[in-house]
């Protein structure tokens, strides 16, 4: 099946028009019409090529909403006409420990990404979203409730699930006090996310002139981390850090906010970091940790959550044909706090 689609052919060209092949429907295969797809920084590092191994041509998108067009013969969830997502994977091996604890983000064959994997089905490497219609296998395909708009769900499925589950997983409950680090696409989730779950919520910063969106968007503090006073004031005094900081930075300053046998998680820096001195875990037996998106069965729970509470992330539309200037401007950080694609601008 040919579609058309948004992608690179190179890692020094910008995006352009491409026709694309999709696979055709097996039994256990969900058809989507792709409405929206929202755009991430992993899908701008994945077009350059700044993390290797990407296959080209690389068509981006991982965070997609759309409609049901057709279901293969054995897909029991979904019918045609239904709205559904599809978010950062699209198979796994479904066996090994990892799989069957509904952790396919850590299959221990390697989860197929939506793009730059290898499609077991045809042995070509996956094409995402950044097309009309995208072909997905049924278990990885999300329900998305009808009480949400759309157009903000689509980065739920990324920016949503990265700062979802790592709340979930060091069980954030209802007066703990967690402190989200960088506020930007992820950022902000963090901050609605742990509001919602009851936490008070600190946003840290270096930049003062956040202070007021932080706040309308759920955070009851503002600490600056440039400011030494108010970071001294603060130490050793928060449950959870969500490090949401997407470059290579000094940890030491943050793990000195922690309590005693307390966490700092990672969901920001795929790269090296400064060095951490041993000092600043083992004085307080702290932890510092990693999260990676999240398991279907968890992706789920959380546009269940979002459904119930109503939340969705704060975004910007734009057509696919302005997508290179929307690159630029998230590598500058002059967004807020998604860019979510209006992909019928591709018919």
């Amino acid at each position: 099946m040919k579609v058309k689609a948004y992608g690179v052919e190179t890692s020094k060209e910008n995006l352009k028009p491409l026709d694309i092949e999709r696979r055709e429907l097996t039994p256990k295969d969900v058809h989507i019409e792709i409405e929206y797809c929202g755009v991430c920084h992993s899908d701008i590092h994945t077009v350059r090529n700044d993390w290797g191994g990407s296959k080209y041509p690389v068509i981006p998108g991982h965070e997609i909403i759309g409609r049901v067009v057709k279901v293969g013969s054995e897909v029991s969830q979904f019918k045609p006409g239904q709205r559904v997502g599809v978010g950062c994977m699209v198979d796994s091996c479904g066996t090994c420990p990892s799989c069957q604890e509904d952790l396919e983000q850590f299959c221990e064959e390697g989860m197929v990404g939506t793009y730059n994997g290898k499609d077991k089905h045809n042995g070509k490497h996956t094409l995402g979203g950044y097309s009309q219609d995208i072909v997905v296998q049924e278990h990885f395909v999300l329900t998305i409730p009808e009480t949400l708009d759309a157009k903000g769900t689509a980065p739920l499925l990324c920016a949503g699930i990265t700062t979802w589950s790592p709340l979930k997983h060091w069980n954030i409950q209802k007066g703990d006090k967690v402190g989200v680090i960088g506020l930007g696409g992820l950022g902000h989730m963090g901050i609605k996310f742990a509001n919602a779950l009851g936490a008070h919520v600190v946003m840290i910063t270096r930049s003062e002139n956040k202070s007021e969106d932080a706040k309308e968007l759920g955070a009851h503090e503002v600490l600056l981390s440039t400011d030494k006073e108010a970071m001294k004031e603060h130490a050793n005094s928060f449950d959870f850090l969500l490090n949401t900081i997407p470059v290579k930075h000094d940890l030491n300053p943050y793990l000195r906010l922690l309590k005693r046998d307390k966490t700092i998680c990672l969901v920001g820096a795929i790269e090296p970091l400064e060095p951490m001195h041993g000092g600043s875990v083992i004085g307080g037996r702290k932890r510092v940790s990693g999260s990676l998106i999240g398991g279907i069965k968890e992706t789920q729970e959380m546009l269940d959550f979002c459904g119930e509470h109503k939340i969705t992330c704060d975004i910007e539309m734009i057509d696919i044909q302005n997508i290179n200037t929307a690159y630029e401007r998230v590598t500058s950080s002059d967004v807020k706090y998604r860019f979510v694609i209006d992909m019928k601008s591709l018919n």
